[in-house]
């Protein structure tokens, strides 16, 4: 089981992509579905990404029609996404929740500075690169280290750890106590990451979200409602740094 930003289920995968009228490189992932009753648009709050889901069958011609009868409104909410933030030396990246400078100094690996982050002088370019790598290894530390924690109290053992740079959670269990959790979290205040932490932890004892689960989550992390509510409000926040062209 996981934390659900906003999931979407269909039966196949993306048809060919419908492009916006008048609006160059701008496109609509269309996705097929047996649930689906009517034509619909979603636009991604992370990306900006539009889909369209269409019930199984339709006309191609309808849904073509559709988004070009919708095409301001589209372009209206694509242009009010936030743009990605490329971190690079002499901007910010958040870690744990607060706003770091990131400053290129004459050291040979990134770190964790009282100013902020110190990131290598030499070849720039390659910053985004060497700080995604810097907050995996502090996600896991973190993640490892509270998992275990959680567990621990519960009385169970961890499988796998694994991070991952998921978009539509922020953590999952498997039925084989194996844990997956987004290392975007290192990111985000350290009582978020440890929310979730204890949330798929919860699931080594209650595989649903039951009343039962959510009060082991609750023992857990008492103050769970306001960890899930900033996830909710700023979780996407945390999509928007770029590391890879």
């Amino acid at each position: 089981m996981g934390i659900g930003q906003a999931l979407f289920r269909q039966n196949r995968g993306p048809l060919d992509p419908i492009a916006v009228p008048g609006t160059p490189g701008t496109v609509v992932v269309v996705r097929e579905s047996s649930r689906a009753r009517r034509l619909s648009l979603r636009i991604s709050r992370l990306d900006g990404r539009v889909t369209l889901s269409m019930p199984r069958g339709l006309p191609r011609r309808e849904a073509e029609a559709f988004v070009a009868e919708r095409a301001d409104w589209i372009r209206k909410h694509v242009a009010g996404v936030p743009a990605d933030i490329r971190p690079l030396p002499g901007g910010t990246i958040l870690f744990e929740g607060r706003e770091r400078p990131i400053t290129a100094v004459k050291r040979r690996g990134v770190a964790l500075s009282e100013a902020g982050i110190d990131v290598p002088d030499s070849r720039v370019e390659t910053t985004p690169a060497r700080l995604q790598a810097f907050l995996k290894h502090a996600a896991r530390d973190r993640l490892v280290s509270a998992s275990e924690r959680h567990a621990a109290k519960v009385g169970r053992e961890i499988g796998r750890i694994t991070l991952r740079d998921t978009r539509s959670r922020w953590g999952s269990c498997s039925h084989e106590g194996n844990l997956m959790y987004s290392w975007r979290l290192i990111m985000a205040p350290p009582e978020v990451l440890d929310y979730v932490a204890a949330h798929e932890v919860a699931h080594l004892v209650h595989m649903d979200h039951s009343t039962a689960f959510w009060d082991q989550c609750a023992a857990l992390y008492p103050d769970h409602k306001r960890a899930r509510a900033w996830l909710r409000d700023a979780g996407g926040t945390l999509h928007r740094y770029r590391f890879r062209d």
